[in-house]
């Protein structure tokens, strides 16, 4: 073609050359594209972009996106995925393409905060209403469950408090009752349970992942997905997923893609410094409670214990009611190699304090000031010296 061009930017544009095939790289390739070139009409009319029997348009698929979601079905042990551009967005997902006006949702009552927000302002807005269970109750679960109930999340462990629950009983309190489930994963990221595999022939429905947390580890992306086993599930997702146009950057499935490779060994790092650190924060006088599934005395950790051996890098504590909130500010405040900010699995440790007064009704329970911590890869030995010149000066 370019031979009888005539316009050098036509050229450059229409050139015929094709570089030849058979490249092999450790990487796969990264293609970037809204608009997807056909060969002809009637590979046009054929290709349908539910299926991944070609391509048709950026949003739903290239060659990047199609190997990335296949890996992430493998590592969550189920065979669909879809992605979206946060984890919230892939809560979103899931709603918009299970519930409608007079379904009701059950979350749990330490649900992570926007999927509860979620619920409590759009989702109402679109009539559909929404009730909080005890996770750690699933004969209570399965008596909530009535004839608009539509959908059960999960959640293992719970947000912030960290209660593990028996996810083998919620998942059969609501099959028995014909109702959905779907489970935030993003703890357990596939390496310390499969959301499909919870014995005794139960699963999950969906599993959910905020894919910016440890598949990522790099703190520098979002992404989420969904998986599941059922290929009618997956196209409902689908369609919700088209209709609401949440496509994912071909350089962020990119990097994704460059360090799912790791995720296992940096997860068990993860896991290992965090064990040390929490277990030495336990022997702290100010230390009320230590809340980590992996930690004898933690809420629900015989479900753990059953189910897991390995756990993430991510727990809470509970420090002495009688202190006050500003010593407890100033004990966050005063950690140097902790960094004060949301989200977790990065490789820099995390510190956040939180008052569960002002997020959750049962805080009752929890008699005390929560810091949450995420640990990342620093030497532990380290972290633990920052901690102690810090509650050193809660006194």
């Amino acid at each position: 073609m370019s031979e009888s061009l005539t316009h050098l930017s036509t050229e450059l544009i229409h050139h015929s050359y094709e570089p030849p095939g058979g490249f092999g790289a450790v990487p796969p390739g990264v293609f970037k594209a809204s608009t997807v070139i056909f060969p002809n009409v009637a590979a046009l009319r054929a290709r349908d972009w539910r299926y991944k029997n070609g391509y048709t348009y950026g949003l739903h698929g290239t060659p990047t996106t199609f190997t990335l979601e296949e890996r992430l079905a493998t590592m969550e042990g189920g065979r669909f995925c879809a992605l979206a551009p946060s984890g919230l967005a892939a809560i979103a997902t899931v709603n918009v393409a299970l519930l409608r006006s007079g379904d009701e949702v059950l979350l749990p009552d330490n649900v992570y905060g926007p999927s509860r927000e979620m619920a409590r302002t759009l989702l109402a807005d679109w009539g559909v209403t929404h009730r909080l269970y005890d996770p750690m109750d699933a004969a209570a679960l399965a008596a909530m469950i009535g004839p608009r109930t539509k959908l059960v999340w999960l959640e293992a462990p719970g947000s912030i408090t960290m209660e593990f629950p028996d996810l083998s009983a919620l998942v059969r309190a609501a099959r028995e009752r014909g109702v959905l489930t779907a489970l935030d994963n993003t703890w357990g990221a596939g390496v310390a349970f499969r959301a499909f595999e919870l014995g005794e022939g139960l699963g999950v429905d969906l599993c959910m992942h905020a894919l910016t947390k440890y598949p990522s580890g790099g703190a520098d992306l979002l992404m989420g997905s969904v998986v599941t086993r059922d290929e009618k599930l997956h196209h409902q997702l689908l369609l919700a997923h088209m209709r609401l146009g949440t496509g994912v950057a071909a350089n962020d499935a990119e990097f994704l893609l460059r360090s799912l490779p790791t995720l296992e060994l940096r997860y068990r790092a993860h896991d290992a410094s965090a064990r040390q650190v929490a277990a030495w924060l336990k022997r702290q006088p100010a230390v009320r409670h230590v809340l980590h599934p992996a930690l004898p005395g933690s809420p629900g950790h015989e479900h753990w214990a059953s189910l897991c051996r390995d756990a993430a890098g991510l727990f809470s504590i509970i420090l002495d009611p009688a202190l006050p909130g500003a010593r407890v500010d100033a004990f966050v405040d005063a950690l140097r190699l902790f960094k004060l900010g949301y989200s977790w699995a990065g490789p820099v440790s995390l510190v956040v304090p939180y008052d569960l007064k002002a997020m959750r009704g049962d805080a009752a329970r929890y008699d005390g000031h929560l810091v949450r911590f995420s640990i990342g890869l620093e030497a532990p030995a380290d972290l633990i010296a920052d901690l102690d010149q810090a509650l050193r000066r809660l006194g």
